[in-house]
């Protein structure tokens, strides 16, 4: 068999898992609604004509899918991710004047409420008597962080999708690929969320809770179906797309990331072992390797500044590209 006839054979496999797995998971709660909510917003940031200033997008992913053990789930797996470099990756490309669809996890961070406490409702704010005020440690920062936010929102350039199930995130994913795909080399996709690399099928889960007085639990886990070929090569194929690599080895974290890129045509990949993540990030490209560090002498830096603006530069010269 040649290679043309083992790329089609291998093209054909995933196309068949990705069917597979649509149509069998469960259908989304508002489908037709979020449909109509991403297009709706695309249409704000496109072009009317040819003449007109064209925005730039960005799908920003963040946070860990989860893998329900039951169709009413009680148990499930998850996968680490506190969502902060997807949220301060949105605030950089918003600075930068792209429009963000950001899909995130439930409860994960959000952006700018990276400087906020945890117990932010509880910490930030005070009653005094009849009235409710932030306390002056936090003032300055709740009004920058609600300022900017409501700037986003109100002039419809950020846009934010929840999900909670690997199920939830790749339907979702798909949804925002097609309502983008009009836009071409305008788009981009930032992977940043931490997919589930196995899951349990639909139709292969019990209804109710898992019983523990039944004993010890055996329990087959499939392969998640790869999505990443299918975005670059149906869903959204001219789009600008960028992929992470998280690995607790650094020994293998590098051959991972050149895998992915030629593997999936990413256009880049972000390599990040686990310990030093938020320190430093290898950007693998094809035209070769990028270091990204935190500014050790300006305060308050981290990662993703510099970060994105690399990206956006890499981002720009591809619009530009015959």
């Amino acid at each position: 068999m040649d290679s043309s006839n083992s790329a089609d054979s291998l093209h054909s496999t995933i196309d068949q898992d990705v069917g597979s797995f649509f149509a069998s998971a469960p259908p989304l709660k508002d489908n037709s609604g979020l449909c109509n909510l991403l297009n709706q917003f695309v249409e704000r940031i496109s072009p009317l004509s040819e003449f007109d200033g064209a925005k730039k997008v960005v799908c920003v992913t963040s946070g860990g899918t989860t893998v329900p053990l039951e169709q009413r789930c009680v148990r499930y797996i998850d996968n680490f991710s506190s969502g902060f470099r997807g949220a301060a990756s949105t605030e950089y490309f918003l600075k930068a004047g792209y429009a963000v669809i950001f899909l995130y996890r439930r409860g994960t961070c959000q952006p700018y409420c990276r400087s906020l406490p945890d117990d932010a409702l509880l910490q930030c704010l005070r009653v005094n008597n009849a009235d409710i005020e932030v306390t002056e440690t936090y003032a300055d920062i709740v009004k920058e962080a609600i300022g900017n936010h409501r700037a986003a929102i109100s002039e419809g350039n950020l846009l934010k999708i929840p999900f909670m199930t690997i199920f939830e995130y790749l339907q979702i994913l798909k949804m925002i690929a097609l309502a983008v795909r009009p836009l071409g080399r305008l788009a981009m996709f930032y992977l940043a969320a931490a997919v589930s690399d196995f899951y349990v099928p639909w139709e292969s889960m019990v209804e109710h809770k898992i019983q523990s007085g039944s004993g010890p639990l055996d329990m087959r886990l499939a392969q998640v179906p790869k999505m990443l070929p299918v975005l670059r090569s149906e869903w959204a194929p001219l789009a600008f797309c960028i992929s992470f690599k998280l690995e607790t080895d650094s020994k293998i974290l590098l051959d991972k990331a050149v895998a992915a890129l030629n593997k999936y045509k990413m256009h880049a990949v972000v390599a990040n072992e686990l310990l030093s993540r938020k320190e430093e990030v290898i950007v693998v490209r094809p035209a070769g390797n990028v270091i990204v560090r935190r500014s050790k002498v300006e305060a308050g830096s981290d990662v993703e500044n510099p970060l994105i603006r690399l990206l956006v530069e890499a981002h720009n010269c591809y619009i530009k590209a015959p």
